[in-house]
């Protein structure tokens, strides 16, 4: 009988939540991490714990782990947040591990398309320049570092803008009448939060089959889209005809994210653009 594979998710909020039930119902012995775990999914292993803090938690597991997940959230949005949800937080979960000799066949870090700095609407994919001048762009690329240079096999996933259940902020501005610039076009790039951990619990399950993973994955849909279009065709759906006086633009970032390399792999996403994924939000509500 072969032994059952584990794994533990540090951060098991949203995304790292859906990806606990796919593995639990894969058939893994999965620990979730979480400062409140009365909210993890049932039939997942408890671990109270803060990453911000170096003390190793009373519940983390003692025997041999096959799998680690970061995936935190910085509750904090500055920079000492930032530095403290990903490079500090992942310091002290490898710090952990080392104390009781654990090391995992692989580590996954949830990382950001933050990193790409590009503004004028070119592809990018997994070997462009990651520059973003950010804070929040260049801490990630520094617990990037940090994952890689832990001593475990690590691959990075670069998630771009996850939507979904609860996570509704366009939706509300287009119902206050959203108005966007059409030209020069603002590309965008998402992934339904449902296709986030399904990519998750693809590389997992690949990795755990003898598959070679790469460093880097690019976790995206199959249509990046100027802004304007994704917010026409929501009005459309909602019936807004009103617009807002002013233009609500948030960012200056035009960019659009390849997923070719996670294709290559044999991944799809269930919600392939935002036409289906908001179809299936809007369907929820």
């Amino acid at each position: 009988m072969s032994k059952v594979a584990e794994a533990l998710i540090a951060g098991c909020g949203d995304v790292g939540g859906r990806l606990a039930v796919r593995l639990r119902d894969a058939g893994w012995q999965v620990y979730g991490m979480r400062r409140r775990v009365s909210e993890l999914p049932a039939g997942i292993v408890p671990v109270a714990g803060d990453l911000h803090r170096a003390g190793c938690p009373d519940q983390w597991p003692r025997g041999a782990l096959d799998y680690l997940v970061y995936s935190a959230a910085a509750t904090q949005h500055d920079e000492a947040g930032y530095r403290q949800a990903y490079v500090d937080g992942l310091r002290h979960v490898l710090g952990w591990l080392q104390a009781r000799g654990q090391r995992p066949r692989r580590l996954i870090f949830v990382s950001s398309s933050g990193v790409y700095g590009q503004l004028g609407g070119e592809w990018v994919d997994e070997t462009s320049p990651a520059e973003a001048q950010s804070y929040s762009g260049r801490i990630m690329r520094e617990a990037e570092q940090v994952a890689w240079n832990s001593g475990v096999p690590t691959t990075v996933l670069r998630l771009t803008g996850i939507y979904g259940p609860g996570r509704e902020w366009l939706l509300k501005q287009v119902r206050m009448g959203y108005r966007v610039a059409v030209e020069p076009p603002l590309f965008g790039n998402r992934i339904h939060v449902d296709d986030a951990a399904g990519l998750l619990a693809f590389l997992l399950q690949a990795d755990l089959a003898g598959k070679a993973l790469d460093h880097c994955y690019i976790g995206v849909d199959d249509e990046p889209a100027p802004l304007h279009e994704v917010v026409a065709w929501l009005r459309e759906q909602l019936g807004v005809e009103h617009w807002a006086e002013d233009s609500a633009v948030r960012r200056s970032g035009s960019k659009r994210c390849s997923n070719a390399r996670a294709r290559s792999l044999g991944w799809a996403p269930r919600y392939p653009s935002y036409r289906e994924g908001y179809a299936a939000v809007l369907e929820d509500s």
